[in-house]
């Protein structure tokens, strides 16, 4: 077998073992593929549950709705209250600690009952283990289990194993939630949130399939691949337009293009 079968089948047999799980589902292509494979292998013990907030984006939680519809999930909406979590609204280097944790709270009574308690699954890869992720830690050392990096998947690995599968998801642009245009230090608030997501969906209506909108006081930093950064520039009037209409005054187009998780660069080494 290659690797990739190879990984899909330690996937299967793990989840076979735990017998019970509940997948933290947000819709992306990695915990699409976790919460396909677990419902797939495990039918109604498997419990997918997307957890609802200020900062998951209203299409990211219609896409997941709409994908617990395709693939017949037991899926269900938890609410999660970070955004009432001072520390976190406070959004220094451990927001996403602060995240994780109100997910695991809101998690764990799900996970409870039968014949013994189920797994907490995160949809994480290989290749997440390096970057900056202290709540990726947090849910951890809460319990929390990290399947597709036990059966040693890294995303392009997740990606083929979903197309394999003829899932939609396996090309699927990377969406962190929203907090994550915000630079560390600038308080998180639903009103910030809110201007980013209007901001996001009107690029997205443009066409801009892969975007970020950096927050920055008045200011909007659009983040375009670079092979679109012409596009963009030739589009810079109703982009303009767009992202004022979310309510900023001034918007400026990044050249390096969309870079996942460079406000980590931040961050004191």
């Amino acid at each position: 077998m290659d690797p990739v079968d190879v990984a899909l089948h330690r996937l299967r047999a793990d989840l076979a073992e735990r017998k019970r799980i509940v997948v933290a589902f947000s819709g992306g292509a990695d915990s699409s593929f976790l919460a396909w494979v677990a419902d797939d292998v495990l039918g109604p013990d498997a419990r997918i549950v997307t957890a609802v907030s200020p900062s998951l984006a209203e299409l990211e939680r219609d896409d997941c709705r709409a994908l617990a519809d395709e693939w017949g999930l037991r899926w269900e909406e938890v609410r999660t209250d970070e955004a009432d979590d001072p520390r976190y609204l406070a959004n220094d280097g451990d927001r996403c600690r602060w995240c994780k944790e109100a997910l695991m709270d809101a998690l764990a009574p799900l996970a409870v009952g039968g014949s013994a308690s189920a797994a907490i699954a995160l949809g994480v890869n290989v290749d997440d283990l390096g970057d900056h992720r202290p709540g990726q830690h947090a849910a951890v050392a809460r319990g929390a289990v990290l399947p597709l990096v036990d059966a040693g998947f890294t995303k392009a690995m997740v990606r083929e194993a979903s197309r394999r599968l003829g899932l939609r998801t396996a090309d699927k642009p990377a969406a962190p939630c929203l907090a994550s245009r915000v630079p560390y230090g600038t308080p998180v608030t639903v009103a910030v949130l809110g201007r980013i997501e209007r901001a996001e969906r009107g690029l997205r209506a443009m066409g801009f399939d892969e975007v970020r909108v950096r927050h920055s006081g008045d200011t909007a930093r659009v983040e375009v691949p670079t092979h679109r950064l012409a596009d963009a520039v030739a589009a810079h009037e109703e982009l303009v337009r767009t992202v004022r209409g979310a309510g900023y005054r001034r918007v400026t187009l990044d050249l390096e293009g969309l870079r996942s998780g460079n406000l980590n660069d931040d961050l004191p080494r």
